[in-house]
């Protein structure tokens, strides 16, 4: 992956299995995890509070611990987990799925954030493994603001590869996953923030990102070029 780039900036979906069942557990119209997550978010907000007997001070320190330890785990789930490239023709089957298909096809619509099917399991392994350092109403505060996290990264995502940002906050971390994208699929890790970037040391150099913006402008085609090309 860190040689490759894409293969087309189509908008439509690419077809991954024969089973059609199995093909639309790997599609997601960007709303359903704003659908899903925040009545569980909800819940877990009240667990803290009622059940829990937390004072608000002490859900509003947790949950903002677990906003902000999402930026972490993004960083990591995207850098070590997706980015982890299988020697294996199964693994690398796998890989495919989870993360190498939007790296070929960027801009497909419905796999731009993560389906049901695959971020239930994730959240109930993650949760899992926080369990084991936080007490259950501690947790429930930590894991709600953890949630959000996870929100906001989905759909800035979606954003990131849809939206046209003129300037400001959201044009940088844009022009930041795109250089990820079209040009250095090796650096660049942060979706939501480009923080854990500079930190590890694995973002884009002043020199090296002008260098390469010609190839983002190639990349960020508008979806009318792109249908003008397909037409051609």
């Amino acid at each position: 992956m860190a040689k490759k780039l894409y293969v087309s900036n189509s908008t439509e979906s690419s077809r991954m299995f024969k089973n059609d069942f199995l093909e639309s557990l790997t599609k997601v119209h960007w709303s359903v995890p704003i659908i899903f997550w925040i009545p569980v978010k909800i819940y877990f907000i009240w667990r803290a509070l009622v059940p829990g007997e937390l004072s608000v001070g002490t859900v509003v320190m947790y949950y903002f611990f677990g906003l902000a330890f999402w930026t972490l785990a993004e960083y990591i789930l995207h850098r070590w987990v997706f980015h982890y490239e299988p020697s294996s023709k199964f693994g690398k089957r796998v890989h495919f799925i989870f993360h190498g298909v939007h790296h070929d096809f960027p801009k497909d619509r419905l796999r731009l954030v993560m389906p049901l099917s695959a971020s239930i399991p994730m959240a109930a392994i993650i949760y899992f493994i926080f369990s084991l350092f936080f007490s259950p109403y501690t947790l429930a505060a930590f894991f709600s603001g953890f949630l959000l996290g996870y929100l906001i990264y989905d759909e800035c995502h979606y954003a990131m590869h849809h939206a046209n940002f003129k300037s400001g906050l959201f044009k940088k971390i844009k022009d930041h996953h795109m250089l990820h994208h079209y040009s250095e699929p090796d650096r660049g890790f942060g979706v939501s923030s480009a923080i854990w970037d500079m930190i590890f040391d694995s973002g884009f150099t002043k020199k090296k990102g002008a260098a390469v913006n010609k190839n983002v402008e190639k990349g960020v085609k508008s979806e009318n070029t792109i249908k003008e090309e397909q037409l051609n």
